[in-house]
């Protein structure tokens, strides 16, 4: 056990690993300052969320290399809380929210993820990509008296051309050295060129001041009673399914870039845990960051402690080194970003489009649309998962069919193609003729299966139609699934079952 731990340490290429969790801090900044804003919060809180949230996750989550802080996902299901009964309500909320999220992982229901169809993630990455961008372009802004406008003149001109700058480093730096991760090489020469030729141009210090103490320890200051519980649950339900399903579907998005294996139990209990942290220290709590990730990612970082070293970058920022970041301008944070969103876009997506079912490129483009319009990237997943599972069905049902044939002993056989379930019921009950047919039919289950509850019923339905009609019917080459389930179904459904010693099937 320890010679293994000293040869993971021996393997960490300790430069990466500490340039890259440098580079993700100086993204995080503007981001987590952003949506503190947004939400009526103080700028510390969001910067609190990036540092405990980053930290947590990073030591005791189950995927290395993953960047969590304050996302703005998280943060927007809980605007209205906040606008309605203020902070201490947002921290309550937070402590609730991590607490399910704990428990995804303690039950190990983090596994459902894997449900999620490929163009679901697909257009999840596409309209996240897009979101990205044009958030970047906002930063073209400016804000006077509560109004923003855009950039004009020789300021337009200034912001636009530094941005190119930025994207020129972050493309061909690598082809200089790969020593210094592109993203941090762009943002350090962007803001020493501002710097040393005294450039008038927009910088962090417009967004926020980031200056501050540790975050203090506190109990939020709300009634412990049914009214307060009443108030937050709702809220901390979102923000616990919205942050985790943003979570494990960047951890996919990680395990596929790396050719690895995240642990999604742990990750969800490493989550709850550093959102109940937030809501005791005051941060706005969050979760996974996917831009933050793929900059970490492409920085080179493979272990635990980029991510580490990003939070601690953070917190030195906010006790010591806010005046230095301050000056950074934010063009070259938006040059950045704008290189993670075009990189997070799934080009090949658009190359094997014509080559995809219809239904799935219809899922894609829906959950691209939806992520984009509503920024909602969860309720996007939700939406396209359900669309998927619905043409999974639908395509399924369309396959039920049925061969019919008399045996030697003139009993009418029906062999059923394709599954019996809720979708192919209907089409199932019209394959049989219950006044032509003789006195005993056998339905021949050898290439279909009884499914679910709907598939039941419809056994029943068709069984009473052929007893009332004074006939017998009697079912074939059933699997031990599809028997245990009409087992289960004794007392609602008696059926008989025919021998059948090479399917080991239930004698009558």
């Amino acid at each position: 056990m320890i010679s293994s731990t000293f040869k993971a340490i021996r393997d960490i290429d300790l430069k990466t690993e500490i340039l890259a969790g440098m580079t993700v801090a100086m993204t995080m900044i503007p981001e987590s300052l952003s949506f503190a804003i947004l939400a009526g919060l103080a700028p510390l809180i969001g910067l609190y969320a990036a540092f405990m949230m980053g930290l947590i996750t990073a030591i005791f989550g189950g995927r290395p290399g993953m960047v969590s802080g304050g996302a703005g996902s998280t943060v927007v299901v809980l605007i209205a809380l906040v606008a309605t009964h203020g902070p201490q309500y947002l921290f309550a909320a937070i402590i609730l929210g991590g607490i399910f999220q704990a428990l995804v992982g303690i039950f190990k229901l983090g596994k459902f993820v894997r449900l999620i169809p490929q163009p679901v993630m697909y257009g999840f990455l596409n309209g996240l990509a897009i979101i990205i961008f044009m958030a970047q372009v906002e930063q073209f802004k400016v804000s006077l008296d509560g109004v923003s406008s855009w950039l004009t003149g020789t300021a337009l001109m200034v912001m636009a051309a530094l941005t190119l700058l930025t994207i020129l480093i972050v493309v061909f730096f690598p082809k200089l050295t790969k020593a210094i991760p592109s993203s941090l090489a762009a943002i350090i020469i962007t803001a020493l060129l501002v710097f040393i030729f005294n450039i008038h141009t927009k910088k962090v210090l417009d967004i926020a001041a980031v200056s501050g103490k540790f975050p203090p320890f506190h109990i939020p200051g709300v009634p412990i009673n049914w009214t307060t519980l009443k108030t937050i649950l709702p809220y901390s339900l979102l923000m616990a399914g919205v942050g985790l399903i943003e979570t494990l579907l960047t951890l996919n998005m990680v395990d596929e870039i790396t050719c690895t294996k995240g642990n999604a139990n742990k990750e969800a209990l490493a989550q709850g845990a550093a959102n109940l942290v937030n809501g005791f220290f005051g941060g706005m709590g969050g979760c996974a960051m996917v831009a933050q990730t793929l900059v970490n990612i492409e920085a080179g970082a493979r272990t635990r402690l980029s991510g580490i070293i990003g939070a601690i970058t953070i917190l030195l920022i906010i006790l010591i080194g806010g005046s230095i970041i301050e000056q950074i301008p934010m063009a070259a944070l938006v040059g950045v970003m704008m290189m993670v969103a075009i990189n997070t876009f799934k080009w090949g997506s658009l190359r094997i489009i014509r080559k995809m079912p219809k239904s799935d490129i219809f899922v894609g483009m829906l959950v691209a649309a939806i992520t984009v319009v509503l920024q909602n990237l969860a309720l996007a997943v939700v939406i396209g998962v359900v669309i998927a599972a619905l043409a999974f069905a639908w395509d399924n049902a369309k396959r039920i069919r049925a061969r019919k044939s008399i045996d030697s002993e003139g009993n009418k056989v029906y062999e059923i193609y394709g599954p019996l379930f809720f979708g192919s019921t209907t089409a199932f009950l019209e394959k049989f003729n219950v006044s032509q047919d003789p006195e005993r039919i056998i339905i021949d289950f050898k290439a279909s299966r009884v499914a679910d509850m709907s598939a039941i019923d419809a056994l029943k339905n068709i069984t009473e139609k052929y007893k009332g009609a004074g006939k017998q019917v009697v079912l074939r080459h059933l699997s031990q699934d599809c028997r245990k389930i009409l087992a289960d179904a004794a007392g609602f459904i008696e059926v008989d079952i025919l021998s059948d010693p090479t399917y080991a099937v239930m004698p009558n």
